[in-house]
């Protein structure tokens, strides 16, 4: 079996026994990978905040903040579906960006011409530097996957890992269901 290779666009899946409290049975979106390093947010760890909640002046917006990861947890960033690019972004993948003019962003709140279920904002990202995500491969700490937007978008990440896992086949299915903690069970 060909192994996926790291890079902007696919997602890191935790293996089912990573214990770091920041990475436990995540899903991360890869942003940006190249010899330099990788950036990327984690997908199933929401807060209980809501964007316009915590930022002062943002207009009324229905989507919640997630925890992107434990690097530069000042910052605030975000990803979004659709057909209209909103300036400054980077394309990850077809149909998928990040980032981008947050004044712009407001004007299109505002207008309602944007839905909610097509941004995710992330405090902090996951980062790795050169060379580090590879060997984090070799231990077999991630699995690399393809991913759909839905995905990305998923209404329920607290299932996103199992999930994704569960649709990866057979092999990948057994992974989905050990239990948090093997001792206990």
């Amino acid at each position: 079996m060909t192994k996926v290779k790291p890079e902007k666009g696919k997602i890191l899946i935790s293996e089912p026994f990573l214990n770091d409290p920041n990475f436990k049975r995540t899903i991360i979106l890869l942003t940006e990978h190249s010899d330099e390093g990788s950036i990327g947010f984690v997908l199933n760890k929401p807060t209980a905040f809501r964007i316009h909640e915590v930022i002062e002046d943002f207009p009324e917006f229905d989507s919640l903040i997630y925890y992107g990861g434990p690097v530069q947890l000042n910052t605030l960033q975000f990803i979004y579906r659709g057909e209209n690019v909103i300036d400054g972004s980077t394309e990850i993948a077809p149909g998928l960006y990040w980032g981008g003019s947050f004044d712009i962003l407001k004007q299109l709140i505002k207008s309602r011409t944007v839905n909610p279920g097509d941004f995710r904002f992330f405090l902090g990202y996951s980062g790795w530097t050169e060379g580090q995500i590879d060997d984090e491969l070799e231990l077999n700490s991630w699995i690399v996957s393809g991913t759909g937007i839905e995905n990305i978008f998923s209404n329920e990440p607290d299932k996103l890992w199992r999930d994704i896992l569960k649709g990866m086949g057979k092999k990948f299915a057994i992974l989905a269901s050990f239990p948090d903690n093997p001792s206990v069970n």
